[in-house]
């Protein structure tokens, strides 16, 4: 496996941090928003950070497409069934909850995918200046350094888990609740930046219950070339080029993934 960081990710991260560097600092804490159908919150940073990524995109990889978070659902699908000479799905603003009301952990992500498959992933935090990318049997890398496979000797019931609750099967969030086979358990969110910090082993366990294509696409890449496991809780792949919200079950060790695997029941 090659160490040495690919020419097109440093394009990309420059390009990414370029964009969210300027356009999201002075909108930070705006506290104001739209809710879209679906619920979720949508502010004028979400916009119009898509709006400069789409057009930086297509000065430098013109023959390229383009799904966002913030298109509508229609053009959403006529982009996806157009992977072959590539596309780029972009989350402008993932955790723009926590954006909107001055929490620091939000990212940019956004991947490359073709014939079905994710290529390339970049997710970029703004607040701590980290860029997350990886490139398919490449390997990941933070800041352009290779992030290396982890595997602590720490036993499922000593670790700490990141677990988004609210999205999860009742029984479920009920079991974890009530007899959790962890020590700790966090919830940050922001879907794409979970994936990364599990990538870096800033957590042992990872569970998200419904996460969109946007959400998951570039970190699931980051973390499969940094070493770790991911599987839904029905035991397929994560990832599916779909729009349809997909659950994920993730460790990057894989022992400890073993085990949760297990504790989770996961076919």
């Amino acid at each position: 496996m090659q160490s040495m960081f690919p020419e097109s990710l440093k394009q990309l991260s420059r390009l990414v941090c370029e964009v969210a560097d300027r356009e999201l600092p002075p909108r930070f804490c705006c506290r104001t928003g739209e809710r879209k159908p679906d619920g979720s919150l949508v502010t004028e940073a979400d916009v119009i950070v898509q709006a400069a990524l789409a057009e930086a995109l297509r000065q430098h990889w013109p023959d390229i497409g383009l799904l966002g978070e913030e298109m509508n659902t229609a053009d959403q699908h006529r982009a996806l069934a157009q992977t072959e000479s590539g596309l780029w799905v972009v989350d402008p603003l993932d955790g723009t909850s926590n954006f909107s009301i001055g929490v620091p952990y939000y990212a940019v992500s956004i991947a490359l995918l073709r014939h079905n498959a994710v290529e390339m992933g970049l997710v970029y935090d703004p607040s701590r200046k980290e860029c997350f990318s990886a490139a398919k049997g490449q390997g990941a890398w933070l800041n352009g350094r290779r992030l290396q496979p982890q595997y602590p000797s720490t036993p499922l019931s000593k670790g700490t888990a990141l677990i988004d609750l609210k999205r999860l099967k009742p029984d479920l969030a009920r079991r974890l609740a009530a007899d959790p086979p962890y020590r700790s358990q966090r919830s940050f969110g922001a879907v794409a930046l979970d994936w990364c910090w599990v990538a870096a082993g800033r957590c042992h366990v990872y569970l998200h219950g419904k996460q969109k294509l946007w959400d998951y696409a570039a970190g699931c890449l980051i973390l499969e070339e940094a070493g770790g496991k991911a599987l839904t809780l029905e035991g397929e792949s994560v990832f599916v080029p779909t729009l349809e919200p997909r659950s994920a079950a993730a460790a990057l060790d894989p022992d400890i993934f073993t085990q949760w695997k297990t504790w989770l029941q996961i076919p």
